[in-house]
């Protein structure tokens, strides 16, 4: 990776160009932050708040109490060993196969779908337009759309010749999850795919057929390895968006099956029977899972979600007027010069980089 020599000027005058320029950036990143922290930050105390708490009703002398009652981890304690932790596993293999068998698949029609797009032909705009209309339609009414599908007289029993209940079996309501799924969001790899192909010289592929490569070896070693940060990154993102998958099952199957309840659909049944201690228990637990599989993905695929994988390292010289050095020869050095030694090369001008 490539050293910057960054020299930095402490002159008085400098100085309080940095400092004004340090409080813009501040007071522009200010309204992010604020937004951060009313949007993110105060709901999960607050949620880590009422996760502490209990159903109000009957207290230990038997009156009846509005206020809920001070449990401490008791709700955490019953999710893995209460009556409900047959659920709350249940739930946890659904949404676990959902968020990775959905977005395995999405990512390889969503690269298919890139492919065809990114190529020159007559009625491309027709073909992207088509393409993207599955993602642009609201999952609230994809839900609706795919329930008519797999209804018992439906078009996928009509045309598969059988007669499934599509929504009362364990792995055919599984299934259609994953279909409708599928069908509603690779659009959305394809289209983040896509960008990261359009900045993809021609020259480069030219290059390589005349070098003799085939279709297959310019895909493997020339489109993917330059697709990749965009491909991981909307890979990322729609891992998690499917880990917090909700409102499809809820639509399609319908609430309390186990066949397809996922861990956000048991938090909205304890909130909605006003068990808001345990929905917020379980809510902690969902956030802290999502953190650690998109903790461990950036750090296993490298995905470069704030855009400083390729930045160089900044050697900051600080250099002052009474700094006066004198070169080999005797002859006293100018104070904006700065002499680096490492590698054996050559000074570096203030203000210019290596």
């Amino acid at each position: 990776m490539s050293t910057v020599i960054a020299v930095e000027d402490v002159r008085p005058g400098a100085s309080k160009r940095a400092r004004s320029e340090a409080r813009t950036g501040a007071l522009l990143v200010l309204p992010t932050v604020v937004v951060i922290v009313v949007v993110i930050v105060i709901p999960v105390v607050m949620a880590l708040r009422d996760s502490l708490f209990g159903v109000a009703g009957l207290d230990e002398s038997g009156f009846y109490s509005e206020t809920a009652p001070f449990v401490g981890l008791d709700n955490y304690k019953d999710i893995f060993t209460g009556d409900e932790s047959a659920r709350f596993w249940n739930a946890v293999g659904n949404t676990t196969l959902f968020g990775f068998v959905t977005v395995f698949f999405e990512t390889i029609l969503g690269m298919a779908m890139a492919l065809i797009m990114n190529r020159a032909m007559r009625g491309r705009g027709l073909v992207r337009a088509a393409i993207l209309i599955p993602w642009a339609v609201p999952t609230a009414v994809s839900a609706v759309l795919w329930k008519w599908i797999f209804d018992a007289n439906g078009v996928a029993n009509t045309l598969l010749g059988t007669q499934v209940l599509w929504s009362t079996g364990n792995w055919s309501a599984k299934l259609a999850i994953i279909i409708a799924d599928v069908w509603k969001t690779a659009p959305f790899i394809g289209l983040l795919t896509l960008a990261g192909l359009q900045v993809i010289s021609n020259d480069v592929y030219e290059a390589a057929k005349i070098d003799g490569a085939g279709v297959w070896q310019r895909f493997v070693r020339i489109t993917l390895p330059l697709v990749k940060p965009a491909l991981v990154v909307a890979v990322l993102f729609r891992v998690l968006d499917a880990l917090r998958m909700y409102d499809l099952p809820y639509i399609l199957i319908g609430p309390r099956k186990a066949s397809v309840e996922t861990w956000s659909m048991l938090v909205q049944d304890e909130a909605s029977n006003v068990r808001y201690g345990s929905a917020s228990a379980y809510a902690m637990m969902l956030f802290l899972y999502i953190f650690i599989i998109a903790f461990a993905f950036i750090k296993i695929l490298g995905a470069d979600v704030i855009g400083d994988g390729d930045r160089p390292r900044r050697t900051k010289v600080r250099v002052g007027r009474r700094n006066r050095h004198r070169d080999p020869v005797g002859t006293p050095t100018d104070p904006a010069r700065v002499v680096s030694t490492a590698g054996g090369r050559p000074a570096a001008e203030k203000g210019q980089t290596r």
